[in-house]
């Protein structure tokens, strides 16, 4: 043997490697043998659903185009609803009639068949997307279908269909200013509402980014709280809007209650805070019984508590009363108002442990600022309904009151 050449093994033969070649992907054939399917058992999807269980189609592959044939009755057309090529049948979601009757059968059925191939769950939320970013394409009848199929799968909680990527064609533009995402979220909160609370869909539409303001899905023209109220009033969702206006109010309450605190905070002039408290309650139109809620609520919330020492306690939360007590009077402006602060106060100094012995000295110094009146302070000794520590705090006031009553006498 030659030193170049080199050894060999003798009696081997080397094999080449063979590549996997894939096959050409065929979704017509597939939706073909799909339609086949529900002709063959004439729309019965307790038999389809049978019949797709035992059959050995690859839907793994081809999970779009499964779904297409259940909403469409066929293949689609790439990036669009318009039917492709290719066989279809009857017996499909934009088909069947706009009621939950027609189309409930079809969300179990789905359900079944994901029960089985858990995988498509995926492949659901593509073809929902398309069908959604299409609105437009289809006619009003078949939107108001996707909106029921789209309550019912949501209500039915079908496999975990999740909320934020079915809904995000929903904040597209071009829909919206046309009306018809509010046309859609109308009929999907009509249907949802059927078997579910107003808190179970609220929690839907935070999951999908859409709680946070519903009127960014009205057409600009109609994008007021009036138009909110008037649209869905209309459409027979009165819990709807009631529940929408007092989570605005609750909104604006929290607003006004951020931008006093951070005056008093910085301890600004009082007449820049009543003025601040004047403009809130205009634009919010908010009742005097909350803002004087909110008012103690800040004024407090704004003392600097010493751990331990009531006295300093004590003393810091009288300070910041007569500090303050111009704004309390400038809103505490009838008996009314005036009792409502009493039991603002006794509500606070019940629930905070630092604060249970403070009370008469509390109620004193609001006199004495002529915050409160003699007769409101008697009213609620006498006849305070408030049951909350009422008891120990009318005993620790006795001293007070029978000093205004000998007052009272003496004038």
């Amino acid at each position: 043997m030659s030193s170049k050449e080199k050894p060999t093994l003798g009696g081997t033969r080397i094999k080449t490697r063979k590549r996997n070649i894939a096959a050409p992907l065929d979704p017509a054939a597939f939706a073909d043998a799909v339609v086949q399917i529900y002709l063959d058992n004439a729309g019965d999807l307790e038999l389809i659903a049978k019949s797709i269980e035992s059959s050995d189609l690859n839907f793994s592959r081809y999970g779009d185009t499964f779904f297409e044939v259940v909403f469409t009755g066929g293949r689609t057309q790439p990036g669009t609803i318009k039917p492709d090529e290719g066989e279809r049948h009857p017996y499909s979601v934009i088909e069947c009639e706009a009621t939950r009757e027609a189309i409930l059968p079809s969300v179990i059925y789905i359900q079944k068949i994901l029960r089985r191939r858990p995988f498509l769950i995926k492949n659901l939320e593509n073809v929902m997307q398309r069908l959604l970013q299409s609105l437009e394409l289809f006619e009003d009848n078949e939107r108001k279908k996707l909106a029921i199929f789209t309550a019912l799968a949501f209500s039915q909680k079908l496999s975990g269909l999740p909320p934020e990527t079915v809904f995000q064609p929903l904040h597209k533009d071009n829909l919206v200013v046309k009306g018809l995402v509010l046309s859609f979220i109308t009929d999907f909160f009509k249907e949802y509402l059927v078997d579910n609370s107003l808190d179970d869909l609220f929690s839907i539409l935070k999951r999908g980014k859409m709680d946070d303001n519903l009127l960014d899905f009205f057409p600009s023209a109609k994008r007021s709280a009036e138009g909110f109220s008037e649209h869905f009033t209309k459409a027979g969702l009165v819990p709807l809007v009631e529940y929408n206006e007092k989570k605005i109010f609750e909104v604006k309450l929290k607003e006004m209650k951020s931008a006093l605190t951070t005056q008093i905070a910085e301890e600004s002039d009082i007449s820049e805070v009543i003025e601040t408290v004047k403009q809130r309650v205009k634009d919010a139109k908010l009742p005097d019984i909350e803002v004087v809620r909110i008012l103690w609520d800040v004024i407090m919330d704004a003392v600097q508590w010493s751990g331990k020492n009531q006295q300093q306690n004590a003393n810091s939360a009288l300070r910041q009363v007569k500090t303050w007590a111009k704004l309390l009077n400038s809103y505490c402006t009838s008996g009314k108002l005036e009792l409502e602060l009493v039991y603002k106060v006794q509500m606070q100094c019940y629930e905070d442990a630092k604060l249970m012995k403070l009370f008469p000295e509390i109620v004193r110094s609001l006199y004495e600022e002529d915050v409160l009146a003699e007769d409101t302070i008697l009213y609620w000794f006498r006849k305070g309904t408030n049951p909350k520590g009422r008891q120990t705090f009318v005993k620790a006031l006795e001293p007070f009151v029978k000093w205004l009553e000998e007052a009272e006498e003496e004038e």
